[in-house]
């Protein structure tokens, strides 16, 4: 083999290495992480990953939510959120997420303030006819709040965007009573049948003198 040929053969090794190392910049591997949102807000909502819709079964009614298990991209993204039937944006929120993590974020009004996420640690409890809950509070103008599940499970003093740990439940109809912090008469009062092994979150949602669906309220997720 020639000098001329040696010398063509080492350049197009060269290109090759170098278009291999443009693709590994080009196809980078795209991590997921596990997200819940969740509307405790009064507006029926659709929501968007920089610009792709997500909920695409249904929109997001009041007190409704949706799961994505392991398939909203990790690292920082937008979401932004429109009324059902409104092409303009209500509100944006960026999230810089953790891959391989359960996160949960409540949408509790029309504006980016009003919402929250945090990161989930959900525990599941495997006894005979038992689960396992907590409250979160995503009612904006209730102030703090003493929440009563049953006999034995209570939260106090919750204030706005906080959530509590999860607690052992038993199975089978539970009585929820909210309380304002102070106050003797419940502004919610209400049963709730809980099944075995299973993890739910409750939440406050609306207004304290709210009516329709921005009426004070609780909402349940299954996690």
């Amino acid at each position: 083999m020639n000098i001329k040929c040696l010398f063509l053969l080492l350049i197009i090794t060269l290109i090759g290495l170098s278009s291999c190392k443009n693709n590994d910049n080009v196809f980078k591997t795209v991590t997921y992480t596990d997200l819940t949102v969740v509307n405790a807000s009064a507006d029926t909502l659709n929501f968007y990953l920089n610009g792709t819709r997500q909920n695409n079964s249904s929109s997001l009614y009041p007190t409704g939510y949706v799961a994505h298990d392991q398939s909203i991209p990790s690292g920082l993204q937008n979401y932004q959120f429109k009324k059902a039937g409104n092409s303009a944006v209500l509100f944006s929120v960026p999230l810089n997420l953790t891959a391989k993590t359960y996160y949960s974020l409540y949408l509790t009004g029309e504006s980016a303030d009003r919402a929250f996420y945090h990161a989930d640690t959900l525990y599941r409890d495997s006894l005979p006819n038992m689960a396992t809950v907590r409250f979160v509070h995503a009612a904006s103008d209730a102030g703090n709040l003493d929440v009563y599940v049953g006999n034995a499970v209570n939260f106090k003093n919750r204030s706005f965007k906080t959530t509590s740990v999860f607690l052992p439940i038993g199975s089978g109809p539970q009585e929820v009573k909210i309380f304002q912090t102070g106050a003797i008469i419940p502004k919610v009062d209400t049963v709730i049948t809980i099944q075995q092994n299973l993890i739910y979150t409750l939440f406050s949602k609306g207004l304290v003198n709210g009516k329709g669906s921005s009426a004070f309220g609780v909402g349940i997720v299954l996690n």
